[in-house]
């Protein structure tokens, strides 16, 4: 796939794709959570324009519970914050039958992204799927509140290249909103520092390089995680559009981890990019406000393949 993926907002779209570079850059901020998925070069999810007569662009990967035939048919809606749980989920075709035969993407037939609506929780899981389509994961999530649920497949038998689906998962407990963090450069993630060099900006593509350092100096061995040497998925704050891409083929250790994007207007989107190093994934989270403004969220906490993390 072309390394750059639209993401399109109703009638705007956004582009990202990483560069073939990785280790040393500059990043954005820190998060929480996990991604991973390997040799597609990008995920865009359902975030390719539309081309009929109207010249209508689809919405943006996961606004839809439904897209192209197939529903996400999400079985547990509700979770308690704090306890560990599991998530139940199945895809259904346009008969309602489960869909039971899925293409391999970067590995996985599925990847699933959850993240709560305030945008401070993040997981990027792999769930397992039984004979009858039925899919299931663990889950403990630390916080109340509303959450979004992103189920990222292929079907086996559709002409579709990707579909994001998207639903609502409700987390009982006391709930405090969280803000998005404030600007800041450079974050600090389970003792590494991660550093951003460029910014975002509506209608025009930009340069973001990611730079990982640890102990003051340059991280140059960075691990493939999942057949990548980064993943990023990006949510637009207020509706959770979804962007899934990822470095287009293998690449070697280099000067850094980049990403080309384009800002459908002024907008705020959060971003998390995973990277694997010693063995362990972590996951860094930014906030970028289209405009050239960068915002760091804080730090997170090292994070397992089931995104385990804030």
């Amino acid at each position: 796939m072309n390394p750059a993926a639209k993401i399109t907002a109703f009638v705007a779209t956004l582009t990202a794709s990483f560069g073939a570079a990785y280790g040393i850059g500059a990043a954005v901020g820190t998060g929480a959570g996990t991604t991973g998925s390997p040799e597609r070069a990008e995920h865009a999810g359902s975030a390719a324009p539309h081309t009929d007569e109207s010249r209508e662009e689809r919405p943006a990967g996961g606004l839809q519970i439904t897209e192209g035939g197939y529903t996400l048919d999400l079985r547990t809606p509700r979770l308690e914050a704090g306890q560990r749980g599991e998530l139940r989920f199945a895809v259904r075709d346009r008969a309602g039958d489960r869909v039971t035969e899925f293409r391999r993407e970067h590995g996985k037939e599925l990847h699933l992204i959850l993240a709560s609506r305030d945008l401070a929780t993040y997981r990027h899981l792999h769930p397992t799927r039984a004979a009858d389509g039925t899919w299931s994961t663990p889950v403990e999530l630390p916080a109340a509140g509303a959450y979004r649920v992103f189920a990222d497949f292929t079907p086996a038998d559709s002409n579709a290249e990707d579909l994001t689906l998207g639903a609502d998962l409700a987390v009982s407990g006391p709930y405090k909103a969280a803000e998005l963090p404030k600007p800041a450069r450079t974050a600090l993630v389970d003792g590494y520092t991660v550093s951003l060099n460029g910014n975002l900006r509506p209608d025009a593509p930009e340069r973001l390089t990611f730079t990982v350092r640890k102990d003051g100096r340059p991280v140059t061995d960075l691990q493939p995680y999942l057949g990548a040497y980064g993943h990023l998925v990006a949510l637009r704050a207020g509706d959770l559009a979804y962007l899934h891409v990822h470095p287009e083929g293998s690449t070697k250790p280099g000067p850094g981890v980049s990403f080309t994007a384009t800002a459908p207007g002024s907008a705020t989107y959060r971003l998390f990019l995973d990277f694997k190093h010693e063995g362990t994934v972590r996951t860094a989270a930014f906030t970028l406000a289209s405009g050239g403004t960068a915002r760091t969220p804080g730090t997170t906490a090292p994070s397992d393949e089931h995104g385990h993390g804030h």
